[in-house]
């Protein structure tokens, strides 16, 4: 079973380990100050599709907003203000009964674009979520980088704008407060899919900056980008993403660093959720 949880929607489907994506269930994300309406929404929509005839759920996988705890033991999404550590991962356990691994949503979108998507067979890349939010997940030699807590590659908090908004983390300038479908509606007065051109390329210019600094800081060539937003806004944003790198990333080692669409499109937060299910398992086999 793979459950997305984001700041507008969730959505749960069953996947198979050869990345097969069965009926999907979605719901908007309550926007409720009661952590428990919440956790009842998506209790709904795991009985959706917990127990389809022929079928055996044996693990389940989470994308989530973060920042998290180890592991995803508790969750406090900045999208999701009604959750603040939050125990998701054993109220899952509780209700569905299998074994369940959480991670953030764009660390879990960095193991499906590596397994199925536009990174496949790639080993060395950055994926990024920009839709109500702004997150990321990286991918060196191979291995998905968890961090001391589990929080690595939290790129929507690199600065890009030094004296720009506020930030829901209590930052000030972060690609987030900037580039995020949230962000976006604060500051035209109408929601991202309907942004300008000039938000459009702006959008992705900032994007561009904060990929250029981390191709800089970590030997990067690859930049996956997905989400509503980015990909909403299509070839405007990517190209304006592209320009910025180039621009940015000037070290022998960065230059030509390349910036990719996700390639699972609008399955991937399942596919990727679905992901980070098969990896515990795969780890647990591996002892």
């Amino acid at each position: 079973m793979a459950v997305d949880i984001g700041g507008t929607k969730m959505a749960a489907a069953l996947v198979d380990r050869n990345g097969a994506l069965g009926p999907v269930a979605t719901c908007p994300t309550p926007q409720v100050p009661d952590a428990e309406v919440v956790w009842g929404a998506l209790a709904n929509l795991i009985a959706q599709v917990r127990s389809p005839e022929g079928a055996a759920v044996v693990r389940c996988g989470v994308g989530c907003g973060g920042p998290m705890s180890h592991g995803g033991a508790e969750v406090s999404p900045l999208n999701i203000p009604a959750w603040r550590s939050f125990p998701l991962r054993s109220r899952i356990e509780a209700l569905t009964g299998v074994p369940t691994a959480v991670d953030n949503d764009a660390k879990a979108l960095a193991l499906g674009e590596g397994w199925l998507g536009a990174a496949r067979e790639e080993r060395h890349f950055l994926a990024m979520v920009v839709s109500t939010g702004v997150g990321g997940g990286i991918v060196l030699d191979g291995r998905l980088l968890g961090g001391r807590l589990g929080n690595a590659g939290h790129i929507g908090h690199v600065v890009v704008e030094p004296e720009g908004r506020l930030c829901a983390c209590g930052g000030q300038g972060c690609l987030e407060a900037e580039a995020s479908g949230t962000a976006i509606a604060k500051s035209t007065g109408r929601p991202a899919s309907e942004a300008p051109r000039p938000v459009v390329q702006r959008t992705g210019t900032l994007v561009g900056r904060a990929i250029a600094s981390v191709a800089n800081l970590l030997d990067l060539r690859l930049a996956v980008v997905g989400g509503s937003v980015a990909l909403g806004f299509g070839a405007p944003f990517f190209e304006a993403a592209r320009q910025e790198v180039a621009r940015r990333a000037r070290l022998e080692f960065a230059i030509g660093t390349e910036v990719r669409p996700a390639g699972l499109g609008a399955d991937a937060p399942l596919l990727g959720a679905a992901a980070v299910g098969w990896r515990q398992a795969e780890d647990g086999a591996h002892g």
